[in-house]
This record gives C-alpha cells, sequence and structure tokens, in this order.
C-alpha cells in the first residue's frame, strides 16, 4: 500500500529542490575559476616557483675583489684609494680572515672592508686544502651578487699596478678567466692514488692568484669530487722543511716514511692551492676558455744558493725595491714563457698588446705607501685621505 505523504512534506519538496539550485548556482562561478586556475598551472608549470634564470641585472656588471687574510688587510690604506679612484657600484669586496675576526673601525682605516668580512670561515693552513675552501667561500659568497661578473683572488700582500677604471676595462672586456695552468713534467707532486677520480694526464699547475668569469666561479663552487680527492690525497708533508728549519732533508716534492707494518712509503708534498683550479678545469674540458696565465706578478727566489730555494716562497718588495723603475719593469712584460710546455702566452686582448699583470705580490706596508705616493693607482680624490693614515 503506498505510503501518503501529509500536505505539509509534500509542500516542501519543490521549495527544498529551488534552494539547492540557487545553491549550486552560487558555487558554479567559483568553482569555474579553480578548474581554470587549475588548467593554466598545468600548461605553465612553472608558475609561482622561481625563475631558472637569475633576474636581469639592474645596473653595471661589477667586479668582485676576493681577498684571503691572516686577519686584517694590512693594505688596506692603498686599497682604499684605488677603490676612492673606482665608481660606485661597479665593484664589490670580499674578505676571508679567520675565524671570529670582524673588520670594523677598530681594525680597518677603509670603510670599503667594513664589514666585508665572510660570515663563515675556516682557519687556513698553508699547503693543506683549508686554502681551496677558502677560496671556494668567498667565490660563493660573491655569487650571491647576480651584478658580480668578474672575480679576482687576491692575498693580503696584493697590490694594484694601475689605477680602477684600466683594471675593470682589462677584465670587462676580456670574455675568458685568466688561470695560470701547465703541465709541470719535472714535479712529483701527483699521487697515483688520486687516480681514477683525477687522471695523471689532468693534472695542472699554477699560480692559485685565478680571475675567473661567473660562468667558471660557478664550476669551483658546484664542485664536490675533485676536492674531496684533493682533502684525501694532497697534502704538506714537509711543511717544517719548507719553513727552513731543516732545509736540507727536503726531497724535491716528496718525502719517505714507513707505514704501520714497516713498509717504506712515498709521501708528496702537494700544495693543493697551486694545483686544485688548474686540474679541475682540465677535468672539465674548458681550458680553451682560458687565458692560461695569470694577471698577478710574482718574484720568486733568485737566489743562487740551493738551500734559499727550497722555500718556494716569493720574495717581498720593500721601500727600496718598489720604486718607479721597479714597477715600470712589471707593466713592461707583454709575454710569459712556459719552457715545460714549450708554451709562449703573449698577452693580448682582442688581438691588442696589452700588460700580462694587473696585480703584484708579495708588498709590505712601506712598499705600498711608495706606490702611494708616485701615483700608481691615481692621485686620491680628496685630501682628507691622507688625514686617515
Amino acid at each position: 500500500m503506498p505510503v501518503k505523504r501529509s500536505a505539509s512534506v509534500a509542500a516542501l519538496a519543490p521549495a527544498g529542490r529551488r534552494a539547492r539550485a540557487r545553491l549550486c548556482l552560487r558555487l558554479a562561478a567559483p568553482l569555474s575559476f579553480l578548474l581554470l586556475f587549475a588548467a593554466l598551472l598545468r600548461t605553465q608549470p612553472f608558475l609561482g616557483y622561481p625563475p631558472a634564470a637569475p633576474p636581469p641585472v639592474a645596473g653595471p656588471p661589477k667586479v668582485a675583489f676576493l681577498f684571503i687574510a691572516r686577519a686584517g688587510v694590512p693594505l688596506d690604506f692603498l686599497w682604499d684609494a684605488f677603490f676612492r679612484n673606482g665608481e660606485e657600484g661597479r665593484f664589490s669586496v670580499y674578505v676571508h680572515s679567520a675565524p671570529g675576526f670582524q673588520l670594523d673601525r677598530t681594525t680597518t682605516g677603509s670603510p670599503y672592508f667594513y664589514g666585508r668580512q665572510l660570515a663563515r670561515s675556516v682557519k687556513v693552513v698553508w699547503g693543506e686544502a683549508t686554502m681551496v675552501e677558502a677560496e671556494r667561500m668567498l667565490f660563493a659568497a660573491a655569487l650571491q651578487d647576480p651584478a658580480n661578473q668578474r672575480f679576482v683572488l687576491l692575498s693580503d700582500s696584493c697590490v694594484p699596478l694601475y689605477n680602477f677604471s684600466y683594471i675593470y676595462t682589462y677584465l670587462m672586456d676580456s670574455p675568458k678567466s685568466f688561470v695560470d695552468s701547465f703541465v709541470d713534467k719535472t714535479e712529483k707532486r701527483y699521487n697515483q692514488n688520486m687516480s681514477p677520480a683525477i687522471p695523471k694526464d689532468k693534472w695542472r699547475k699554477g699560480s692559485q692568484w685565478v680571475v675567473l668569469i661567473r660562468k667558471h666561479a660557478k664550476v669551483v663552487v658546484s664542485d664536490k669530487n675533485v676536492l674531496q680527492v684533493f682533502r684525501r690525497h694532497c697534502k704538506m708533508v714537509v711543511t717544517k722543511r719548507l719553513l727552513g728549519r731543516r732545509p736540507n732533508a727536503r726531497r724535491l716534492g716528496f718525502s719517505l716514511r714507513r707505514n704501520k707494518k714497516g713498509a717504506v712509503i712515498q709521501e708528496h708534498d702537494c700544495i693543493p692551492d697551486e694545483h686544485y683550479v688548474q686540474t679541475l678545469f682540465s677535468i672539465k674540458g674548458i681550458e680553451d676558455e682560458l687565458e692560461r696565465r695569470t694577471l698577478t706578478y710574482t718574484s720568486w727566489n733568485q737566489s743562487s744558493n740551493p738551500r734559499d730555494k727550497m722555500t718556494w716562497h716569493p720574495m717581498k718588495f720593500e721601500y727600496d725595491t718598489s720604486g718607479p723603475d721597479q714597477i715600470s719593469a712589471i707593466k713592461g712584460i707583454d709575454h710569459v714563457n712556459y719552457e715545460m710546455e714549450h708554451r709562449t702566452e703573449w698577452c693580448q686582448r682582442n688581438g691588442t698588446s696589452v700588460p700580462c699583470f694587473l696585480f703584484a705580490r708579495k708588498f709590505s706596508y712601506s712598499a705600498a705607501m711608495r706606490l702611494l705616493e708616485q701615483g700608481t693607482i691615481g692621485p686620491p680624490k680628496s685630501a682628507q685621505l691622507l688625514v686617515n693614515f
């Protein structure tokens, strides 16, 4: 028997359907929008995410000056004059110093160095991989600024040989990095245990003072494999002898010792900062993208005494050896000979002969003062500069 609905229930049924219909109409518009937005996301998967390429750089490209310092920058007064004669917005400054060291008004007289030390640093030991780690930290910090397009690695005893404008134009006009790199067939620093990660035919040597374009700075920072091999197998094993305490005990880049089983094994002197960037770029197959020379001049020990040559340390320029004649001689160098490779690097830019060196080391405080007096980097822009000295 069919169930009879009451009159009140029957009357409510049409009203309920109309209410549901009005609700559906109200929801239709937002639902349509959400469906359309979802479809748009499917057709444009990067919408709402950071772009793959960095945003366009506003303003001129910059040169990043990267200083490896023991603590402060002892020649900051000279670099202060150099930067004052430069153009604001065309350079940046970064300093790797001892952990915990702060660059402020109590530790530097130049505002260009205030607070420019890296937030994180390592204790650098000469002849160990920590030097390479410090370099990589500097490159990584400078890469955070997309305007930095050239990266100049400098020591705390380096000086500029020209004014800012000349150096800036020289670097920006070259599309290549400047990396001193060659095969030294007489040295015994390569460790067979580095293979296969570092094949012997990819092993290179050169000055650590490089100038990189942005692309190559990224290669250095992104590397993990080659650095790990250097950490494991490239160490200084005769540090005390290199410091001159026992120069006669040094054996051409390696020493002999006995392992736990009594067997005699050979350990190598391997100065990472003289091999790392060069070898990395060789492995990556980008040597054709380099000017295979350094822009930083160094005068190596010219003593005829074999005991003196054991130390490998560069000569330091003092006041009496940094006069106009000596500086002009450095500026006049237009080629570099690599006898091991029977190669001569003629220093050119876009087919035009240019000076080989823009910087030099190692300079004492008095030698740097003489450069300033001679106007090597250009006259100070204000007399107030001299008061700070």
